[in-house]
């Protein structure tokens, strides 16, 4: 789930009113109440609603929640960010703009200029910063990142990357990474739309598998973000393709078959990636399988949503109609904007589908109504 950005001059009143907020939705067993905290609260990642509704969290564990969802590790990280921010707590500026170790920052202008010998040299004074991190919070991604990381420019930074790229990217494997740095680089790599558009990113990932990445890492944000070359890059480096992916790629055979052997987490982000990229036969699959329609989709899967949300968005007016016909509810706001799939479709100008969904919400409420 994306992180929910602070604004220009955050308030902290407003952020703990936000926390008891959440808790009053809790205890109203607001569904999307109990995914926000499933998404970013660490002892709820795999728990159920009922669980959750049940935990009667405090106040500090709302605060948490709402840290967390805003970028920030812990509720006094994200309070010393408001009341003493530094350089690194300017959110509005690019990262390599943030960073406060001035010879780190000299690496990644180096890198960013596509000066490899000078980086070379620069390494070759500070052999540390090769396993060096920055810290960086706010954001949902790149929090932590080594030097390597910087070459995938993702989070964009400049929109472009330099015709060296990967001749920097070599010089720095060549003064030694952490194995976690290189399946965090590929991972950016392989999700990055900068990388593919200046024509970097399968020489990219050839460089850093053949480093030792794993392309399992990998293949499923790379699905997930539908850069599919990198996907079929990956697979084509070893990486397995799961049931997941073969949704998202619209492999329908190889979903069938990996079907009866996924677990329950794959089933139910299968279900998400084939209604987000319109895999109807895929979504019917799923669906004939025991896949139930209307719940949130599950992290790593654009938890803010439900499939008919990412369905709708997209403008898949097969799935929209197989996931209403099989249940699916209409009424279910996303975690972040709070929009329906109606006003999902309507948003990205699919006016006739979100008309239809529109109607569907009148005539289910209608119905329960009368039920009344």
């Amino acid at each position: 789930m994306p992180v929910r950005p602070l604004p220009a001059n955050p308030s902290l009143s407003h952020l703990q009113y936000q926390a008891k907020d959440l808790l009053k939705a809790l205890a109203a067993s607001n569904p999307a109440a109990a995914q926000l905290v499933r998404e970013f609260h660490p002892r709820f990642g795999q728990a159920a609603d009922e669980e959750i509704f049940a935990a009667n969290l405090r106040l500090s564990d709302a605060q948490l929640t709402i840290a967390r969802e805003a970028g920030f590790s812990s509720w006094p990280r994200l309070k010393l960010h408001i009341d003493s921010p530094t350089l690194a707590d300017r959110l509005n500026l690019p990262h390599h703009e943030r960073i406060e170790d001035t010879t780190f920052r000299r690496a990644v202008d180096l890198l960013d200029a596509g000066d490899s010998s000078g980086l070379r040299a620069h390494l070759g004074r500070h052999p540390s910063l090769a396993k060096q991190r920055v810290l960086f919070e706010g954001g949902n991604y790149f929090r932590n990142p080594s030097l390597l990381e910087f070459v995938a420019e993702n989070p964009i930074r400049h929109g472009r990357l330099p015709k060296s790229i990967v001749d920097l990217a070599s010089v720095i494997l060549d003064a030694g990474v952490e194995t976690l740095a290189l399946d965090e680089t590929l991972m950016l790599v392989a999700t990055g739309s900068v990388p593919r558009q200046c024509g970097v990113q399968q020489a990219l990932i050839e460089l850093l598998c053949d480093r030792g990445a794993d392309p399992n890492r990998a293949l499923q944000p790379a699905a997930l973000h539908g850069e599919t070359d990198a996907a079929r890059a990956l697979i084509a480096r070893g990486a397995t393709v799961t049931l997941p992916v073969a949704a998202a790629l619209g492999q329908f055979e190889r979903a069938r078959q990996l079907l009866p052997s996924s677990d329950s987490h794959d089933r139910h982000l299968a279900l998400a990636l084939a209604a987000q990229y319109g895999q109807t036969e895929i979504v019917r699959l799923l669906l004939e399988s025991g896949e139930v329609p209307d719940r949130y989709n599950p992290r790593g899967g654009h938890s803010h949503s439900t499939p008919l949300h990412e369905a709708a968005g997209a403008g898949h007016e097969a799935v929209v109609r197989l996931l209403v016909e099989r249940g699916a509810r209409v009424d279910l706001t996303d975690v972040l904007w709070h929009g329906t799939p109606a006003g999902w479709a309507r948003h990205a100008g699919y006016i006739k589908l979100a008309e239809y969904l529109e109607r569907q919400q009148q005539s289910r409420a209608r119905a329960g109504q009368n039920h009344e």
